[in-house]
């Protein structure tokens, strides 16, 4: 009983640095992926931008002044990098700092900015760091870290959406609730959405706006970030994302096995103390 134990050890030993070599490979794929997503998320925020000021509100964007609108593309520059630091400091536990939005100089766009620095450190500053051993432990921080990045681009939605309606493109009384729960709709569905990409289109009513003929009903267009609709806009995202599952079927089949295993010698250990403390 005793070797069959010291068996099982060896087979477990073997796993574990099995699955040490699957987390590098996880983690480097993952640094590569959002460094990706980074850039992608700064392009599908802008050309989002574009279409709501260009084809969804395109006399409110008239109005601005040059400098105006210069002031509001900036802005929404800056919200797309950021993004894209923030992006990498969940993995990068060495980096942690919040100095991201310390650029201000006091401008509405750049306290938005700001602001959504803040609350994002908020969730990411505290990195988990798992026994890379440990499959159950590497999937929990790669669940952790898919959450987190669908937060960054929730937020980067939700900010986006605010400087445009304090620059005047989006109505002023816009309602979060229902933005909020559309978006929730939106992506949960695995389908790809009619119209311009990472856009919410919706018809509510909204009280003293411009109004659709006599239905009582306003149109309103949003920033919605998808990661379905980045990552299928972008055929070097794609693929890193498709070689992550792959590094994940991976890790569940040895996950499957280490559990396994650990099973086999939680049995034997009790066979064996069984056996030790019988007598007749």
């Amino acid at each position: 009983m005793a070797r069959a134990i010291e068996r099982i050890e060896q087979d477990i030993a073997a796993l574990k640095e099995a699955i040490r070599a699957i987390a590098v490979e996880l983690q480097t794929a993952y640094a590569s992926y959002l460094a990706t997503l980074g850039l992608a998320v700064r392009k599908q925020l802008i050309l989002a931008s574009y279409h709501l000021c260009t084809q969804g509100y395109p006399e409110n964007f008239l109005h601005l002044s040059l400098n105006q609108r210069q002031q509001l593309q900036q802005a929404i520059r800056k919200l797309g990098q950021l993004a894209a630091e923030q992006l990498l400091i969940y993995i990068k536990s060495e980096e942690t700092g919040g100095d991201e939005g310390d650029e201000g100089d006091g401008r509405d766009e750049e306290n938005v900015t700001s602001s959504s620095s803040v609350t994002l450190d908020k969730s990411i500053s505290e990195p988990l760091t798992p026994d890379t051993s440990n499959p159950i432990e590497l999937a929990t921080w790669q669940q952790k870290l898919e959450e987190v990045t669908q937060e960054i681009l929730k937020k980067l939605s939700h900010d986006a959406n605010l400087l445009l309606q304090k620059t005047g493109i989006l109505p002023k009384k816009l309602p979060e609730p229902i933005l909020a729960a559309a978006a929730a709709a939106s992506e949960a569905s695995a389908e790809v959405m009619p119209g311009p990409p990472n856009l919410l289109n919706l018809v509510i009513e909204i009280e003293n706006e411009q109004q659709l003929e006599d239905s009582g009903l306003t149109q309103i267009m949003a920033i919605n970030l998808r990661l379905g609709e980045i990552e299928f806009a972008d055929v070097t995202l794609s693929s890193e994302r498709r070689q992550i599952r792959n590094i994940l079927v991976q890790l569940n089949k040895l996950g499957r096995e280490y559990q396994k295993k650990h099973r086999e010698r939680a049995i034997a250990e009790a066979e064996a103390a069984w056996r030790s403390s019988w007598f007749e």
